[in-house]
């Protein structure tokens, strides 16, 4: 029985804050989150860009333009150049987009980070939650 009361409070938890933000309108921190993927150039980012849109895994991806990177790969301290997608959706959504976004990028280990969102914009946090359907 206790086993089972902590498995299941995670889940009461997210149902009462659910709940609770039905009924005040208020935001619920970390409910979406920024997710951040870096591409080789602007038209692979474009390509997953769209593939993620069309999937319907965010509601807003920004393309951003060319930026510097140093990093190390395979022991060698490695430059080049690259273009980062802020991809906005659900935090429930993070683990399939990036399962989705592993099996179309062509780097053998993309760059896909997410952060929560903790406070906004109410009614672009709204839009977002209206734009990607739930799990």
């Amino acid at each position: 029985v206790v086993i089972l009361s902590l498995l299941m409070y995670p889940v009461l938890r997210s149902l009462a804050l659910q709940l609770h933000s039905a009924v005040t309108g208020s935001y619920i921190s970390g409910t979406h989150s920024v997710a951040f993927i870096n591409c080789l150039n602007e038209q692979i980012a474009k390509d997953i860009a769209r593939a993620i849109m069309d999937k319907k895994l965010a509601a807003y991806v920004n393309i951003l333009p060319k930026s510097l990177a140093l990093y190390f790969w395979k022991g060698e301290l490695e430059e080049s150049t690259e273009i980062l997608l802020l991809v906005k959706t659900r935090t429930s959504k993070i683990g399939e987009l990036s399962n989705y976004v592993r099996s179309i990028h062509p780097f053998e280990i993309p760059e896909i980070i997410s952060l929560p969102i903790d406070q906004g914009n109410p009614l672009y946090l709204k839009w977002i939650e209206e734009s990607v359907p739930r799990d």
